[in-house]
Formats: C-alpha cells, structure tokens, sequence
C-alpha cells in the first residue's frame, strides 16, 4: 500500500535532482566555456592580460564578499562601554568637579554625548566598516539586478542605510534646535557642515553618470560630518558652543525620533501584509535589517540623549520610562535570524520576523510617545 506514495517521493526528487542539475549546469556554461577558449587561444600575448583581468575580478568579488559578511565591531551592546550614568553634568554646561578636585585654568564645559555617540557610529560605518552602499560590485548588482532586489549580500548594507538614517535625523535636529539657543542665536557652522554631508547620496562612487564625470565618493563625505560632529564638540568643551538643553527642545527631539520610527514600522507593516511570501520575499531582509540598523543606532542615541538632558528628565520624572524605552531599544536588537521570513502573521510553517520587528518598534515608539506626553504637560 506504501508502494505509491515511495514512487511518489522517488519521481518528487529524482525531478527535483535533475532541475538542481539543469540549474548548476547554465550557471557554470560560461565559465566551462571560457576554460575552453583559454586553453585554446594563442599565446601568453592574449592569455596573459585576460588572466590579469579574471584574477582582478576574482580578487575584487573576494573582498566584496567578505567586506559583505564581516560585521566589524558590530556590538549590540556598544552602549555600555560609554558609561553614561558616571557622568556629573548636562551638555553644555560647566563642569562639575568632585570636591578637592583641581579646576583647570579655563572654563570647561560638558562635551555633547549625543554628538559622540553619532560621531562613533559614522566612524562605525565608514572607517571600521566598509560603506557597502556606494562600492562597484554592490552597484553592478548580481547579473544585473539590484542587490536589494536579492536575497543575497545585502543584509550589511541595509542595515548600515538604517544607522545612517538614525545618524541623519540626528544632525538635523542638532542644527534645527539642539545646537543652538533659538531665537537669539545663529546655527552652529561645524553643525551645519556635517548635516549638509549626512544629507548626501548614500551610493555615490568614484565617477557617475548623472551627471557624467568624476565624483567624490559618498564615505568622504560622511568622514567629513564626523570631523564636524568631533570640531563642535571640541568648541563646546571650551565652552564655545552651545547645547540647548531646554525641555522644549527634548520634546522636539523626542518626537522627531518618534516619526521616523514610525515611517519605519509603517514601511515594516506594507510589507509584511501585502508581500508576505516566507522565505521567497526577497526584499524581506533589506526591510528587516534596515529597521534593525535604525534601532541599533536610536538605541545609542537615545542612551546618549538620557546623559545629555539627565537634569530635564530627573526633573520631570522622567528616569523610570527613559530606562524602560532604552531597555525595549535592547529587546529589539536580540533578533538576529540568519535568514529573513516574511510569513503570514497566523501562518504555521514560516515564521514572520518582519512582524516581530514591527511589533518591538512599536513598543519603542510607544514608549517614546508617552515620554513626550509627560513633558508637554
């Protein structure tokens, strides 16, 4: 009675053998094929710069793809090592010193935790890490099609996008009103030099087409906002700079964050209803692991935002909530599948990370939208 289904399973995988093989075989027919014609070719006068020419693409898509899959200092964690809860003073503010200490013989103010933290995750993204965005091969695509549209090698990238967008929306608000008293004061011009390269493409390489031409590529650019972030801290140290460190401007800052997360988890929610093909959604990961990096880098933001306005937030009564959203920033980043499924939300076999992620912003964001309610009363 068995002997149908075991023929039934022998037809099964005997098709699916012989479709693996069909498939292995078109994609080593060009290589075969070039091994021919190599062999058959004339001599080293022909061989000898084809041969330089493969092993430089063999030597470039070998750093590709470890530059893709190493995730140097990548650290859920990273928060820690700032230690923000041993600091004494808000930003911008003189500095208090233990009693019997020694004051230096100039003013020394509060350097701006918010300002180092994203100056080390530029660092982050361009120094200790490739810029995966703007390279070559990542623009070539794979035979021609976006990597993006992929389910290959392009986890790092989106999620290195996501510590971007964190970092951008960050530089803005240090412009807009953090790094200035509004109303009375002109914006700060380190400031407004690094949220102008933030701003700048996320792709661009050596030479582009539009326009045509030569191009400073986009790392350049973010090394430059980084030394900005670095120059205005440095000024406010000297007590040269100004760090508003209102309510008001914590309230602003707060939704604004708010707001961009929840673009996030609306982006998260169309396509985890509309697309929701499990395994096979294959822009289900660029969408997780840029909502990951986003996280990952509001988490360090907001760690260095609760040392920047801790008189604010003690004041207010703020510290209990303020620790519960940085704890659920944390919560968010334990989720590390090592392959992205967008499955149904009630569906049994595949599991459903997009709306696993969408549901811990949301959390975050709630936290954050309660926060801003406490101090606009």
């Amino acid at each position: 009675m068995f002997e149908p289904v075991v023929a039934f399973f022998q037809r099964l995988f005997s098709a699916i053998g012989r479709g693996l093989g069909v498939a292995i075989s078109w994609l080593l027919f060009p290589f075969v094929k070039f091994a021919g014609w190599f062999r058959a070719s004339g001599g080293w006068i022909i061989k000898g710069p084809v041969a330089a020419v493969v092993i430089l693409f063999v030597g470039l898509y070998g750093y590709f793809l470890y530059t893709t899959q190493a995730w140097t200092n990548f650290d859920p964690d990273y928060v820690n090592r700032y230690n923000f809860a041993a600091r004494k003073t808000d930003a911008g503010l003189p500095v208090k010193f233990a009693p019997g200490a020694a004051a230096p013989a100039t003013a020394t103010c509060e350097r701006s935790a918010i300002v180092d933290v994203a100056s080390d995750l530029i660092d982050f993204n361009v120094d200790e890490n490739a810029w995966i965005s703007s390279m070559l091969l990542y623009k070539a695509g794979f035979f021609g099609i976006d990597w993006d549209h992929t389910p290959f090698l392009d986890n790092k990238a989106s999620f290195q996008r996501g510590v971007n967008q964190a970092v951008r929306r960050t530089t803005v608000e240090l412009v807009d009103s953090l790094g200035r008293v509004r109303g009375t004061s002109g914006i700060n011009e380190n400031l407004q030099k690094a949220r102008s390269n933030m701003q700048f493409d996320e792709g661009a390489w050596y030479f582009g087409l539009d326009p045509f031409g030569p191009k400073t590529p986009t790392p350049s650019f973010y090394r430059s906002a980084k030394r900005d972030l670095q120059a205005f801290n440095e000024s406010l140290v000297k007590c040269e700079a100004t760090f508003d460190g209102r309510s008001d401007n914590l309230i602003e800052f707060i939704d604004r964050i708010s707001n961009d997360i929840g673009n996030t988890s609306a982006m998260i929610r169309e396509r985890s209803e509309d697309h929701n093909g499990g395994w096979f959604d294959t822009r289900a990961d660029d969408r997780f692991w840029f909502a990951y990096g986003q996280l990952y880098g509001y988490y360090g933001v907001m760690a260095a935002a609760g040392a920047d306005f801790d008189g604010v937030i003690t004041q207010r009564g703020l510290a209990p909530i303020w620790a519960e959203s940085l704890k659920q920033l944390r919560s968010a980043l334990r989720i590390q599948p090592a392959i992205i499924s967008n499955g149904r939300e009630d569906g049994w076999i595949m599991p459903t990370h997009l709306a696993t992620m969408g549901f811990y912003i949301l959390r975050v964001r709630s936290n954050l939208v309660e926060m801003r309610d406490i101090l606009a009363r």
